[in-house]
């Protein structure tokens, strides 16, 4: 794709570099506590996946397309591989980066996803038509687009995270997120690109899971070995599938460990 703006911010000055992808409805500050944390030996990117925040937006949703332009961007700005962090959504894209282009991966971090299809979106899609039905025309402010949302998502904190995506230029209010776009597309984001019998990543791989979730399971194994060989999973304890903001100090020691262990290969 020509001319295609994927906006970063990266964090740290260290000789190596980790890449941050965020999931769902996320931005690429979503990871900075996690960024923060890292012992000083790493510089952190925190990518905008295409279609949310900064980023420019695409004609349509393709996890093999969104992997390109995070390739085109790497070997654009990066002159190593790099460590690859990759959450939910932001984790398929990362597994698409690695099979397809392993030279820019050094080491792969799959946070709470897996390798298959999830045909259950119907969470997703409330959460989307609950954004889509808001007028903003009508709406000054997020705190009075945070009152609308109150009854059809009543979580204070879910609300909170949609509405980072929330702006207010000289022409009112705007979403960064391409809603429109991610709402026709949930199948394709539920989904997972069909690859070659012989795709795999033979670089080392940690496999997070999140203790409350259902997003990695035992059944998932056979897959995720298939195309990472060199896989190891862990699980971190009174976690859902947003692991990183719930437990951010248990996921940041596990991540720290799982990079240091890298240094010497």
């Amino acid at each position: 794709m020509a001319s295609f703006t994927l906006h970063t911010q990266s964090l740290g000055q260290g000789e190596e570099t980790v890449v941050f992808l965020h999931g769902l409805f996320g931005q690429g500050k979503n990871f900075t506590q996690i960024a923060k944390a890292l012992p000083p030996d790493y510089r952190s990117v925190l990518v905008d996946l295409p279609n949310h925040g900064a980023s420019d937006w695409t004609e349509e949703f393709s996890y093999t397309e969104h992997a390109d332009l995070v390739a085109d961007h790497l070997r654009g700005t990066e002159g190593t591989p790099v460590h690859v962090v990759g959450h939910s959504m932001g984790g398929k894209v990362a597994m698409l980066l690695a099979l397809r282009h392993p030279e820019l991966v050094r080491s792969l971090v799959v946070v709470d996803i897996s390798p298959v299809a999830r045909e259950d979106m119907g969470e997703f899609d409330h959460l989307l038509s609950s954004l889509l039905s808001l007028d903003l025309d009508a709406l000054e402010s997020r705190g009075e687009a945070d009152e609308q949302l109150r009854e059809p998502i009543p979580e204070a904190m879910i609300r909170g995270f949609l509405l980072q995506s929330l702006t207010k230029d000289s022409d009112g209010l705007r979403w960064k997120s391409n809603l429109q776009l991610l709402h026709s597309s949930l199948p394709q984001i539920g989904g997972f690109p069909d690859l070659d019998d012989q795709a795999e990543y033979t670089g080392p791989v940690l496999w997070v899971a999140g203790e409350n979730s259902d997003y990695v399971q035992d059944e998932y194994a056979p897959v995720m070995r298939q195309l990472f060989p060199r896989v190891f999973q862990t699980t971190i304890k009174k976690a859902g599938h947003w692991v990183h903001s719930e437990q951010p100090q248990v996921f940041t020691e596990v991540l720290a460990r799982f990079l240091a262990g890298q240094q010497d290969t």
